[in-house]
């Protein structure tokens, strides 16, 4: 009997053995140190005010919660970078008496990541997403706060995808 627990016990460490770069973020190991995440500019035509800084501050948050990497303000290993490049409320659907039955909010960032200890990872791209609201609703206040943080956080996690989980 004490064979089989033996081996058992064996054949268990053996086969979790396999799991030691796994990660509930989906990273494997991030050969780096820190990170640096510079200001994007709100370049869009449309200009909310606030939304570049909320942007930059949800991105650091993004990587210091999902990794162990430090955040420092210059010569971090990976950096972002970049400008919002589109801020854009756009009527989606229309009623009969040509009213926007349903708008868009759509927000586009240009990313610039830069990986010094592996430049094969660096690139430029564009991410963006959108959500949608009834045509009769004006998206201000708490609104219009949760539709970007919505917004935001889609972005940011498509850009941790993107540079660090290489999904």
């Amino acid at each position: 009997m004490k064979k089989i627990y033996s081996l058992f016990a064996f054949i268990s460490l053996f086969m979790l053995s396999g799991c030691s770069v796994y990660n509930f973020t989906g990273t494997g190991k991030i050969d780096a140190n820190t990170f640096q995440v510079n200001f994007f500019q709100n370049n869009a035509d449309l200009i909310e005010p606030g939304i570049d800084r909320d942007f930059t501050l949800a991105l650091q948050d993004l990587i210091q919660n999902q990794t162990n990497l430090n955040l420092v303000s210059n010569g971090g290993d990976l950096t972002y970078e970049g400008e919002i490049v589109d801020y854009r409320i756009t009527p989606m659907t229309a009623t009969a008496d040509q009213q926007a039955a349903q708008n868009r909010l759509t927000i586009r960032v240009n990313v610039r990541f830069t990986n010094k200890k592996k430049e094969t990872d660096d690139f430029e791209r564009t991410f963006e997403f959108y959500k949608d609201y009834d045509g009769g609703q004006q998206l201000v206040g708490s609104a219009l706060t949760a539709a970007i943080k919505e917004i935001y956080d889609r972005i940011t996690q498509d850009i941790f995808n993107e540079s660090l989980a290489k999904w």
